[in-house]
């Protein structure tokens, strides 16, 4: 029997959404070349991730990876907080100052 070293899928992208238990939504933003006019688009997709502790907040840009199927839409894990929200960041800056 050999092994095979599946490697998991890697993304990065913003907390748009934490109104379900233990799931965030996650924007995902890429730049594509355009085949025919060889202009740069911005594509954008939404992703469904599992947030096991609850941590993430809106605005944190998170990177997610891929897992077994853990509901009918969710296929991603929340693997660790990037950045932190603009806000968190604030509240960072003026206990800073104190």
């Amino acid at each position: 029997m050999e092994e095979r070293k599946v490697r998991k899928t890697a993304k990065i992208g913003v907390v748009i959404g934490t109104k379900m238990k233990k799931t965030v939504t996650v924007l995902v933003e890429r730049q594509v070349r355009h085949p025919l006019y060889k202009k740069i688009i911005k594509k954008r997709k939404k992703f469904l991730a599992h947030d096991e502790y609850e941590k993430c907040k809106l605005g944190d840009v998170v990177k997610i990876i891929e897992t077994r199927p853990l509901s009918a839409r969710k296929r991603w894990r929340v693997h660790e907080i990037v950045g932190l929200s603009p806000a968190e960041k604030q509240k960072d800056i003026e206990e800073k100052k104190e």
